[in-house]
């Protein structure tokens, strides 16, 4: 089993009790930031059930408010482009999810961000266009490292295509960064998000850990942050930030 790194539970337990101060290098103010924490990004539950005869794994969150309800405003343009996300980081290695062994944590993220679309094979609003649906809440595979460029400590590992050593899965966009658009079903019901992986998908790995957290991202195209930074975590399910929850069997 893969142990959870130190630096992500200092990491987050900084971003988790910094929730109320002004955050330092985001492009959004802070009171556009603090109206994205509704009901909506209340965390009530998360699990992830195992169903057997199908191979498949749910992961739920369960929220105070309605599931996927609140998305970021357009900013009209990529660099700074607000991101919404719920994410559950997990035990899972980068390998199970189709990269290149690399250090980090494994998170599977459902995101909203209308200023761009990242999943360019897939239609999440089926209006036969597939470069126009961020703002849909869609799933993610990320490899998040320790960033202190971002006040939530934490962004997307960057990678760099040219490296031969670096492995891909084919459903990543063209982006510099650890981030899948695998095309998982995202399932939004009142007050639960669901999303439907296949167990094949994560090499019938079902004896992980994880957690849940609802937080704010943003979008940094100038080279001075990372491309994809945490820069306000809302809730954490678990209170402490110890991926203690486990795979139940349906």
């Amino acid at each position: 089993m893969k142990v959870v790194p130190k630096w992500f539970t200092t990491a987050l337990v900084l971003a988790w009790l910094t929730v109320a101060l002004p955050a330092f290098g985001q492009t959004l103010d802070t009171a556009a930031i603090d109206s994205l924490n509704t009901a909506d990004m209340e965390l009530t539950e998360a699990s992830v059930i195992s169903i057997d005869n199908l191979q498949l794994l749910v992961f739920e969150i369960k929220v105070r408010g309605n599931a996927g309800r609140t998305v970021p405003a357009k900013r009209g343009q990529l660099d700074g482009a607000p991101v919404l996300g719920y994410v559950l980081p997990t035990t899972l290695n980068s390998e199970d999810v189709g990269y290149n062994a690399v250090d980090g944590i494994v998170a599977l993220a459902v995101t909203s961000h209308p200023d761009f679309d990242d999943t360019p094979l897939w239609d999440e609003n089926n209006d036969r266009d597939t470069n126009n649906d961020g703002v849909v809440f869609h799933s993610h595979w990320v490899v998040l490292v320790k960033d202190t460029r971002v006040p939530g400590g934490l962004s997307v590992r960057a990678l760099d295509k040219t490296n031969p050593t670096v492995r891909v899965p084919a459903t990543h966009p063209d982006m510099p960064i650890y981030l899948d658009s695998p095309g998982f079903a995202v399932v939004l019901i009142k007050d639960s998000l669901k999303v439907l992986v296949p167990a094949q998908r994560v090499n019938f790995k079902t004896d992980f850990r994880f957690d849940a957290v609802s937080a704010y991202m943003e979008v940094d195209t100038s080279g001075k942050g990372p491309m994809l930074g945490v820069y306000r975590v809302y809730h954490v399910k678990s209170g402490d930030l110890s991926l203690p929850f486990r795979v139940r069997p349906e």
